[in-house]
């Protein structure tokens, strides 16, 4: 059951010029069902990605970076149901097959053309499947698919994932919409198991790969489920050049800050609902540090909250056993950590002071935060001014059922 999170609805997610969607039924793991999604792309779309840092990553990632490198992508291929990671060098001639065979299909080169695969791990691909599919996909493609394209690339998922936003630059509407993937093995070192956010706006190509740099870092590299870092995390920026409005050339210009800031809103939307969705999730919880001496130690500290299986599961009992979340910020790595300074709050209610418990802190009031369905964490650490914040969600036992039967 996700947190607070509902399927959206079609209409509400707006067609990006310049990009169609397709999507099939392969059988790629399981009949009759959506498991192959392609998304074509107008000429003179600037495309960059941001990749898993996990070192045993999968046989498309590994092709989507030499491809990247070349630029003039046209073409995306995503299947679910097998992840193409732990397949050694099949895995990597199957990933090039897929390229191969879309590209042959749409008259293009295999080289402009990126594999994306989610799903079981060290079981080769079945690329005869896909080959068959594709066809079928590209025929399906039409500017609003992106609900379809939601759906097409769900695992574990309960719910498809998709936001939209328009946005005023230099007098022109400009669109922005995205789609995501993941509920569990979510601790992403750059973005989310597979996500994928286009727009119309004119941006000078080379600013594509910081711009999925950045737009990652303050969205999908803020969340986690399990601490489990994918072998296929990928995120995709597409800016396809259609807008009417002067060509952006730097992210520090009123229109760069602008389009940044609205793809920033879409991005944490779509790392949010995986974070809702997150494999038997029943709370959503925010974790923020503040009074650290900078950025990178408050998220040291969030992420060892944020990642302890003793917190995760006192929140889902809402036990306020809170001790708990003292410890994990004691372990998170800080050695000169001082924990008389530490200050810790659920919601309002004021837990600990000083490193102790709070003199007017009552149980209740931290089961009755508990017992809620959104909850914000907030520590003080008293050593600067910087602070940070990830997103998470409860260990339930509906996580192991779960992860238990996964390939059954």
């Amino acid at each position: 059951m996700a947190v607070n999170l509902s399927a959206p609805g079609a209409a509400t997610l707006h067609p990006v010029p310049g990009v169609r969607i397709g999507v099939a039924e392969a059988g790629i793991r399981k009949a009759n069902r959506k498991d192959l999604t392609v998304v074509l792309l107008d000429e003179g779309a600037a495309v960059g990605g941001v990749f898993t840092q996990n070192r045993f990553c999968a046989a498309p990632v590994q092709v989507c970076r030499e491809h990247l490198l070349r630029g003039d992508i046209r073409a995306i291929v995503i299947n679910t149901g097998n992840a193409n990671a732990g397949t050694g060098e099949q895995g990597l001639a199957s990933a090039r097959a897929t390229c191969a065979a879309a590209a042959k299909l749409l008259k293009v080169s295999p080289a402009q053309v990126l594999p994306f695969s989610t799903g079981v791990i060290m079981e080769q691909l079945p690329i005869e499947r896909i080959e068959a599919g594709l066809p079928a996909a590209i025929a399906d493609a039409q500017p609003a698919h992106w609900l379809r394209a939601a759906e097409g690339i769900m695992t574990t998922d309960t719910l498809p994932k998709a936001f939209s936003r328009q946005v005023r630059i230099d007098g022109a509407t400009v669109t922005i919409t995205g789609i995501s993937k993941g509920a569990g093995m979510i601790r992403p070192n750059m973005a989310t198991m597979l996500g994928f956010l286009a727009t119309d706006a004119q941006v000078d190509p080379r600013l594509l790969p910081e711009l999925a740099f950045e737009l990652a870092e303050g969205s999908f590299n803020r969340v986690t489920v399990d601490g489990d870092t994918s072998t296929n995390d990928s995120f995709v920026v597409i800016a396809t050049q259609k807008a009417q409005h002067p060509v952006i050339t730097s992210l520090h210009t009123p229109a760069g800050a602008a389009l940044k800031l609205a793809m920033l809103e879409v991005s944490r939307l779509l790392a949010q609902a995986i974070v809702r969705d997150g494999e038997g999730a029943t709370k959503f919880i925010t974790v923020r540090v503040e009074g650290g001496r900078d950025a990178p130690e408050c998220r040291q500290v969030a992420y060892a909250i944020a990642h302890s299986p003793l917190v995760k599961t006192a929140f889902f009992a809402s036990d306020p056993n809170l001790g708990r979340i003292l410890a994990a910020v004691g372990y998170a790595g800080i050695a000169d950590l001082d924990q008389t300074k530490i200050e810790l709050y659920l919601d309002e209610v004021h837990v600990a002071t000083q490193g102790g418990r709070h003199p007017a802190y009552r149980e209740e009031d931290g089961q009755r935060v508990m017992k809620q369905q959104e909850i914000t964490v907030r520590v003080g650490l008293g050593r600067g001014l910087a602070a940070d914040q990830v997103w998470t969600c409860d260990f339930s036992h509906d996580y192991v059922s779960i992860n238990a039967d996964y390939r059954s």
